[in-house]
């Protein structure tokens, strides 16, 4: 028996740190997508107890502040990607310059500097990884997922979901009706 699950990764996050903070009696403010505000002095113990309690669910401090704000862009980028209300009629540059409040060749050259990758690669990736879930989940057509993503064209769509994935968005497509039909 399959089941599949609907869920949204903040909400998830959101409480996995609650009840890691509740359960070591830290108080705590969430200033944003991964970013806490401690209220109060942590010792030693009670820091490494954190890192530990995080680390089971694939989270981990971060004390670098490249490291850190490498991670802000990756968080706004898949804000901007798969927030269903937000629009996508903006550049993801001008986002991420507007949400990061800094100018977009900085935000760029620190994510190379740190990833090795560069910010459009990782967009690109992130679109397709949207598209894909579309594909899988909902009754959206090709041009219909190519308008959500802002893309001017199912053609550029197309393109840069063969560059990431080898397939044709339509050969994944009829991939999956094939795995569903056998199955």
């Amino acid at each position: 028996m399959k089941l599949y699950l609907k869920f949204d990764i903040y909400s998830i996050s959101n409480k996995i740190i609650e009840d890691t903070f509740l359960e070591l009696g830290l108080k705590y403010k969430i200033l944003d997508l991964g970013e806490i505000e401690l209220l109060q002095k942590v010792t030693p113990q009670q820091f490494k107890d954190l890192n530990q309690a995080l680390n089971k669910y694939g989270i981990e401090v971060v004390e670098n502040p490249k490291v850190v704000l490498v991670q802000k862009i990756k968080d706004a980028i898949k804000e901007l990607i798969f927030n269903e209300d937000s629009s996508l009629n903006i550049k993801s540059s001008v986002y991420l310059s507007e949400k990061l409040s800094h100018s977009y060749g900085y935000l760029s050259k620190i994510f190379t500097d740190e990833t090795h990758s560069c910010v459009e690669q990782y967009t690109i990736i992130q679109k397709t990884e949207y598209a894909k879930h579309h594909i899988l989940n909902t009754e959206l057509n090709l041009s219909e997922i190519a308008f959500k993503l802002n893309y001017s064209s199912l053609a550029h769509l197309s393109s840069q979901f063969k560059s990431v994935t080898g397939l044709t968005p339509t050969a994944f497509q009829r991939i999956i009706l094939k795995r569903k039909n056998d199955a």
